[in-house]
């Protein structure tokens, strides 16, 4: 038996939107045995836009039942039978969300007829609802309203049945089948083809233009993970409504993933992601000598016309840099704006300082090693970040020359790295960014072994090993 729905929300994802309407026709196969169908106060205000798309209104489900109130009946419909619903996860993250919320649980095996539609019924111009009943010569009543759309999914449903000569709906509900979970508009062959490697991996637009971009250690079970849980989110949703086919790139580290990432990011500018399209270096380090001659760091918002010693993209991680620089250097944390008040800092007894705040250090020494924490932050060094390759008989590289991204790629395994020059011959130039950067950095500390430093290599020409 199968219970076909559809449904009227008061927006795109669960989490923050209501339903106001609900229709549910019980279907044996043959004939509808059962309806049930109401609208449903939302408890909270139907957008204009909505309403003129619905017909439905706030006045019209003032007083409506509130979800709770019919939610046993609509758990007793769902549960014994399969959820069918025309873009299925859509109308099931909905009610399962609602039926949670009032106490039931949701566990009905689910079809979507526009996976079943594109498959049963290849090659048709569109495969939304109306355009897909347009193809099938299939009249909807009351379109936009829960029961119209849920008696047009039963006659497109019944045409499936019909239709399907390769046994499709029975394969479509074996437990081991992943297109009920999957994203209406994509093709299984997608998430086939996705590798069990690090790497990037693409969702496309019925255009093909990219709209997500992500990275992964296994980029198979993280594109599935996006489908496969019970999220109410609004990045589902999207997900589920605009994605109709995946790519990916792999890559031989996860590192290589996170950099691919952000350069194909800044490059796209994808529509939904957001974090990194808004990553941006707000606070720096300024440097400056006081009345007194002591050299002072600074932390403070990035000036247009001040150009910082480093930056950073929160005061957190300014201010654990100062802290670290402090002690790193034997500096002043009153002389670095970390301590207030008149007298000694605090680090004069128990060190890193050495009396500066006080003038028991001279100004020469101290601002000397402030010069030297700035030249070693600013760390103009070449070096290589080698590690496994996509296939045994290569290295992967990433090549920072002259303190800067330079890119990535792979070498050959018997590679002996002597000139960065020469290097760059088998990478790929990518555009650097602050949050490659820290990236880098922060593997750098972590993995000091995997470091090659290549400083002063570039005028001199490599060799291969032969043997």
């Amino acid at each position: 038996m199968y219970a076909i729905v559809d449904i009227e929300t008061t927006g795109g994802y669960a989490s923050a939107h209501g339903i106001t309407e609900v229709a549910i026709y019980v279907f044996d196969g043959k004939k509808v045995i059962e309806k049930f169908e109401t609208l449903i106060n939302p408890g909270q205000p139907i957008p204009r836009y909505i309403q003129s798309f619905t017909g439905i209104t706030d006045e019209m489900v003032a007083r409506a039942p509130e979800f709770e109130k019919v939610a046993d009946k609509i758990s007793c419909l769902l549960n014994e039978n399969v959820f069918i619903a025309h873009n299925v996860n859509f109308d099931y993250s909905f009610l399962k969300s609602h039926l949670l919320r009032s106490g039931y649980d949701l566990k009905s095996k689910k079809l979507c007829t526009v996976r079943l539609s594109r498959k049963i019924f290849p090659a048709l111009p569109s495969y939304s609802l109306g355009n897909l009943c347009r193809s099938l010569e299939i009249n909807i009543n009351n379109r936009h309203r829960a029961g119209g759309d849920a008696e047009a999914t039963v006659k497109v449903f019944s045409k499936l049945l019909e239709n399907d000569k390769d046994d499709f709906i029975t394969k479509s509900l074996l437990r081991n089948s992943k297109e009920q979970s999957l994203p209406p508009n994509v093709p299984k062959q997608n998430f086939e083809m996705l590798p069990a490697t690090p790497g990037v991996y693409y969702f496309h637009d019925a255009k093909g233009k990219i709209i997500y971009v992500g990275k992964a250690i296994n980029i198979r079970n993280r594109v599935n993970s996006h489908f496969s849980n019970n999220s109410e989110s609004r990045q589902k949703q999207n997900f589920i409504l605009h994605i109709h086919s995946i790519s990916f790139k792999s890559c031989a580290t996860e590192l290589m993933a996170s950099i691919l990432e952000s350069v194909e990011i800044k490059k796209y500018w994808p529509k939904f992601n957001y974090s990194q399209k808004h990553w941006e270096d707000v606070f720096g380090i300024y440097t400056y000598e006081d009345r007194n001659g002591y050299l002072r760091l600074a932390i403070e918002k990035n000036k247009k016309n001040l150009k910082p010693v480093h930056t950073f993209h929160n005061l957190s991680e300014g201010y654990s840099w100062l802290r670290n620089t402090i002690q790193g250097y034997q500096l002043c944390a009153k002389l670095c704006f970390l301590e207030k008040g008149n007298g000694a800092c605090s680090g004069t007894e128990n060190k890193p300082c050495k009396g500066a705040c006080i003038k028991k250090e001279s100004k020469s020494a101290y601002n000397k090693r402030v010069r030297k924490a700035i030249e070693e932050m600013n760390d103009e060094t070449s070096f290589a970040i080698v590690d496994k390759g996509l296939e045994e008989t290569e290295l992967s590289c990433i090549l920072v020359d002259s303190g800067k991204f330079f890119g990535m790629g792979y070498l050959p395994s018997e590679y002996k790295l002597l000139n960065v020059d020469d290097i760059k011959e088998y990478l790929t130039s990518y555009r650097g960014n602050n949050y490659i950067r820290n990236l880098i950095t922060g593997h750098k500390e972590k993995f000091p072994s995997a470091i090659i430093n290549l400083t002063g290599r570039n005028n001199h020409k490599h060799e291969k090993n032969k043997t």
